[in-house]
């Protein structure tokens, strides 16, 4: 496993966790062996907004003597005192639903505390009304939750969230459907996502991402729109090369499946390499550096993708993008202009040229 760290806090995340979308329907045997299994390969950061309220015994009495060892992503707003997932903006109705969690999980605290779903101004404004964000803030000022979070699939939302610096998570679709203005979740332009993901990256705040692989659609060549199927590692890495990214919560319902996508850390970088998306990039993207790595290995030693990514940064006003620019080993001015980059690049970005653009921007 490899670990990030969440600047606001410091804790060490694993790059893979596990969302709870698919191991609800599996028997509780199964649940509890699965999560422990995650948890001794690494995994340490599990969402429980799952479709069935029968995962929470599961992952109390698995996580029980490990709870130390985990972070859990609990939603204020997803119901499941019913025994089937709801939906609710009611104080009482969050309250009863946060301790019914609470008590099926064996826990007295939340790592991230999570406003659920807002994906409609309308939603945010309910939750302010009926007094669940003060009832959220309320509970972090007591201790039993550690940092307050957001799910959503709207940027626009997110960005008015990080402007009231409110939150230190995000939960965020992140996939090339979406980034791509495809599908019912592919909410905003391509610029204005990418745009949210460096807003994250700029103010510290960790995007947890859900749905890395649209719900299995991407794996399919015949149901993905780009009439390609991608592997799992090449979506794993695409969503991990985006700022701000944390860490990538697939859905596995087994052991067998959690190796699979663990075996992400086996494959090679040409395994990873997502660039056959790039014939199906939008107007807004062309010519832009998505941080890919197709271009390498560079002749000199340049990392391409991540002086392109501290550069577009900077550019947003990330103030330690400059310094972790100014301590890679090979930086901009090192470029001797080959070539190699430019004819490799598959979103026709013009490197060679833009090196000097980002020599002349940093002042070295």
């Amino acid at each position: 496993m490899e670990y990030r760290t969440l600047p606001h806090g410091g804790e060490r995340i694993g790059v893979i966790g596990m969302g709870s979308s698919v191991i609800g329907a599996r028997p509780e045997s199964e649940i509890i062996g699965t999560v422990r299994a995650a948890v001794e390969l690494g995994v340490n950061c599990f969402d429980m907004a799952g479709g069935h309220a029968a995962i929470f015994g599961a992952y109390g009495k698995a996580l029980q003597d490990l709870r130390d060892r985990v972070y859990l992503q609990v939603h204020f707003g997803a119901d499941y005192t019913s025994g089937e997932y709801g939906w609710t903006t009611d104080l009482e109705g969050v309250k009863r639903s946060v301790d019914w969690q609470l008590r099926n999980l064996k826990t007295d605290y939340i790592d991230f505390g999570f406003i659920h779903c807002i994906d409609e101004a309308s939603d945010l404004v309910t939750y302010e009304k009926n007094g669940v964000l003060d009832y959220l803030l309320e509970m972090k000022r007591s201790g039993v939750v550690h940092h307050l979070g957001l799910s959503s699939h709207t940027p626009a939302l997110v960005e008015e969230m990080l402007d009231r610096k409110f939150i230190d998570v995000v939960m965020f679709s992140v996939n090339p459907i979406y980034d791509y203005g495809k599908g019912d979740y592919g909410i905003g332009g391509s610029e204005e996502r990418n745009a949210m993901y460096a807003h994250c990256q700029r103010d510290g705040v960790g995007i947890t991402v859900m749905k890395p692989f649209c719900g299995g659609q991407l794996l399919d060549a015949a149901r993905s729109p780009f009439g390609k199927a991608l592997t799992k590692a090449q979506c794993i890495q695409y969503a991990l090369d985006k700022p701000g990214v944390l860490t990538v919560l697939p859905g596995y319902g087994s052991k067998q499946e959690l190796r699979e996508v663990l075996d992400f850390f086996e494959t090679s970088a040409e395994e990873r390499d997502y660039s056959c998306i790039s014939a199906f990039t939008p107007e807004d993207s062309k010519g832009k550096c998505v941080y890919c790595k197709h271009c390498q290995p560079c002749p000199v030693g340049l990392d391409i993708g991540l002086i392109n990514k501290y550069y577009d940064l900077a550019r947003l006003g990330d103030g330690l993008a400059k310094e972790h620019y100014l301590t890679l080993e090979h930086r901009a001015e090192d470029c001797v202009g080959c070539g190699h980059c430019d004819s490799r690049c598959p979103f026709h970005v013009a490197q060679s040229a833009r090196m000097q653009e980002i020599q002349a921007y940093f002042g070295a």
